[in-house]
């Protein structure tokens, strides 16, 4: 066929398509789409997000971190209907919810453990009591209790989806949550010895708060102990300790002391290293600058967290982050003389749902928690496992001691620094497997000599 003819040819075409298009219209028809050697269906995005990700675990939203769920490589071009709107948000993320879960959603119970305090505070002009706040799903037979506790500004609920995870594989473990002291609902009712007034704190601490190391250490030994005497446990049952950032430091101190007896298997810490936590201190009162001091519903709270990457899990989010925040009003009932920041004026009525606790007031402390660190956890008596983001946050000493053995590691170079929050099912696995390699009652030891000697056997 020569060029002529091929012209002729598609000039035919061309005129017929436009008598049919006109003649559509004038009839009020739809147009006829222009005939192509292949036809490309209409690529609906949102579609292809819900293909490519597949169903999210538990029913709920999961936010993935990977490039590759959120690109598609094509070779060819993408035409958009005309009714489409090119530069619209996929409806799969507007739809997504941000109501809060509630904690029974994962615990069987809360508690609230109150102990008095005074002269053996050590301090003399120090009286007055604490009520620990802690959440429970108690173990079931001889089976494990997994003690978590969080990190500077968190909560108990930063744990509860990893304890669901855990229990999925471990159905007899048992998980206890507590909420520190500055944290969550713990309060600390302080009494004057010479007025006789009283004044309790609650999430926003105020400075005289004792948030040192080893008084959260002590905290963290007696939650225990108030819990085994609450549940009218005969005994402990075995423990992993398990704390993340500022909790790590919390569960190695304690191991180290050694109050735990024999109970204790073993502890994990989550996402803190000495030398990378001294480091990233310098730069925290630049971040704390930086976030919202408030939100205008605990929703957006929730959204911030995810759009922010604090937390790469909508469903932690959702679980976790109600812990965080409190009404205005809330505050300032426990802290009349101490509003929070931007509690007044027209900012703190925009945004009333305010931090429970005030990081900035904590930084007398800051040093405290993370100074010796590395050498304490390899010292420590039990178990060790460290689950980090990244093998750029091991020191030097803690490298020595992986090349050597004394302690297993774990990397989820996907997750961010809320490990347990990102990744809840894989450091489940991971928790899981540490206990099962650390537990005695599981352990067969060989008979000994004597004892077949005595029942003349032959050696």
């Amino acid at each position: 066929m020569t060029e002529a003819s091929t012209a002729h040819t598609m000039s035919e075409l061309q005129k017929q398509w436009a008598k049919a298009r006109l003649g559509s219209q004038a009839l009020g028809q739809p147009p006829t789409e222009i005939p192509t050697a292949t036809t490309m269906p209409e690529f609906n995005e949102a579609d292809e997000d819900k293909e490519m990700a597949g169903p999210s675990p538990g029913g709920f939203p999961f936010d993935d971190d990977s490039s590759s769920a959120s690109s598609v490589s094509s070779t060819g071009t993408v035409i958009p209907s005309p009714g489409r709107a090119l530069f619209a948000r996929p409806q799969g993320f507007a739809s997504r919810s941000m109501d809060p879960i509630p904690w029974t959603t994962y615990f069987e119970r809360e508690l609230f453990l109150k102990k008095e305090t005074g002269s053996e505070s050590g301090s003399s002009n120090e009286s007055g009591s604490i009520t620990y706040h802690a959440y429970l799903t108690s173990p079931v037979g001889k089976g494990p209790l997994f003690v978590t506790h969080h990190g500077a500004g968190s909560s108990g609920l930063s744990f509860a989806v990893l304890s669901s995870e855990i229990r999925k594989r471990l159905p007899n473990a048992g998980i206890l949550s507590l909420d520190a002291r500055g944290h969550g609902s713990t309060t600390v009712t302080a009494a004057s010895s010479v007025s006789g007034e009283e004044e309790e704190t609650t999430g926003q601490a105020p400075s005289p708060l004792d948030l040192s190391l080893s008084t959260l250490a002590t905290d963290l030994f007696t939650v225990i102990q108030l819990t085994r005497a609450a549940m009218h446990w005969p005994e402990l049952p075995s423990i992993i300790l398990v704390g993340h950032s500022l909790g790590g430091a919390v569960v190695t101190e304690l191991a180290k002391s050694y109050r735990l007896g024999p109970s204790l298997l073993g502890y994990a810490v989550l996402d803190v290293v000495e030398g990378c936590a001294m480091d990233a201190l310098q730069s925290m009162q630049t971040y704390l600058s930086t976030r919202p001091q408030g939100f205008a519903s605990l929703k957006d709270g929730i959204d911030w967290h995810v759009r922010s990457r604090t937390i790469r899990n909508s469903t932690s989010a959702r679980t976790s982050v109600p812990g965080l925040l409190a009404p205005v009003e809330e505050l300032q009932r426990f802290q009349p003389q101490q509003l929070p920041r931007g509690g007044a004026g027209t900012e703190g009525t925009a945004k009333p749902w305010r931090w429970k606790t005030d990081l900035a007031a904590t930084q007398p402390f800051w040093e405290d928690w993370f100074v010796g660190l590395s050498k304490k956890f390899l010292e420590a008596r039990g178990g060790k496992m460290l689950l980090l983001a990244g093998t750029d946050r091991l020191d030097t000493e803690l490298t020595i001691g992986q090349m050597q053995g004394k302690y297993a590691l774990q990397v989820f170079p996907e997750a961010g620094h809320f490990i347990h929050e990102d990744l809840p099912e894989k450091t489940a696995i991971a928790l899981v497997d540490f206990h099962r390699r650390n537990d005695r009652s599981q352990l067969v030891l060989p008979p000994k000599v004597s004892d077949l000697l005595a029942q003349g056997k032959r050696v």
